[in-house]
This record gives structure tokens, sequence and C-alpha cells, in this order.
């Protein structure tokens, strides 16, 4: 069974990255970037890859990366396990720059395209954290991220919200300290417990 999903999985993975939907309007051309397992227990659910993420083709290897693994306290051999972390962002091609600066949303195509085919070779997930608006409102519908990660009891034990770890976030942290004194070590427990370390 195992075997034979895992082998779906490839098929369905190796289809995504030769995904050439978007081509006509993404600035730098379809890189899709994420990483799928049929043994991953925790799936990590972000926006789309910035630029040096594309230009790496390694997710979140980035100075939101390093945010995002130091709120886990994980290090990079952890968090780049393929066969316990899966990462499945919204969009999987870097989309572009907004004309006021920041990246461009997610592409509206790609997650109807294939992110519930690739969930659905993915059996052993337990824990999804869903990183930054876009994740939070494919998953839970529309509604305020800051109320959202404040409540994330509400959440667990499969679902875990988190604000995009940008460098943007670090004004909000200063104004939301319930976030480092609650939300993290809830964060870093439930990330344990789905990995089984």
């Amino acid at each position: 069974m195992h075997s034979a999903t895992a082998a779906l999985l490839a098929e369905a993975a190796a289809e995504a990255r030769a995904c050439q939907h978007c081509a006509a309007v993404l600035p730098l051309g379809p890189r899709p970037v994420f990483r799928v397992s049929a043994t991953a227990r925790v799936l990590i659910a972000g926006q789309a890859p910035g630029t040096k993420v594309h230009e790496t083709g390694i997710p979140w290897n980035d100075p939101s990366g390093e945010r995002l693994r130091s709120w886990l306290a994980m290090d990079k051999d952890t968090f780049y396990d393929e066969s316990r972390i899966a990462i499945l962002p919204m969009g999987f091609c870097y989309p572009g720059r907004l004309p006021k600066g920041g990246d461009a949303p997610p592409r509206r195509e790609c997650a109807p395209l294939w992110r519930e085919r690739l969930l659905g070779l993915m059996p052993s997930i337990e824990l999804t954290l869903l990183v930054g608006s876009y994740a939070q409102i494919y998953t839970l519908g529309r509604g305020p991220m800051t109320d959202r990660v404040r409540d994330f009891r509400l959440h667990l034990p499969d679902r875990f919200p988190l604000p995009h770890p940008s460098w943007r976030t670090t004004m909000w942290e200063r104004r939301n300290p319930w976030f480092e004194a609650e939300a993290l070590p809830a964060l870093r427990s439930a990330v344990t417990a789905a990995l089984r370390l």
C-alpha cells in the first residue's frame, strides 16, 4: 500500500514539477518548488517561493526560512528531511512583485491544479502548519490572521496557523508578545508530537 502510494505520489510530483500552466505570466518562468513524501507527518503550507528560493530550488532557503526554523526550534537537517516534513505552498512558482513592493500573491491556478491531488497521496500527515494568510484563507476561509494565530488551540491537533515569517513580522511579534510566550512553545510541542521526536 505504502509503496503504491509512494509511486503515485512520485508520478504526480513529476507532473507538477513539469507544469507550464502559468508560463506566460510568470516573470522568471516556471520552477515549481515543493517537497512531498508518502511518509511525511508534518506539512508546511506557505505562500509561494521568493526569488532566492526560485533561484536555488530549495524551499524556505531565505531569511523567512531562518525565522520559521527559529520558531520551530528546528535545525536544517530535520526541516529538510523529506521523509518527515512535506512543504507544499499555495503557489509552487515565484509569482513576481506587486507594483508597490512585496511579492505578488500565489497564482490562483496552482492550488486547484495540484494541491488536493498531492495531499491525497500523503496519508501520514498529522499536522499542517498554515503559514501566512493565503494558506489560512485557502484552508479555513476568510478571517483575521492575528485572531487565527491567537486562537491556535481551536485548530489543534491537526492544524496550526502562523504568521508569515518575513521581516515585516518583527513589529507584529513586538505588538503580540503572547506569540512568543504561548504560541511558539505550543507549536514546538505539536510538531514534536507529530514527528514522534
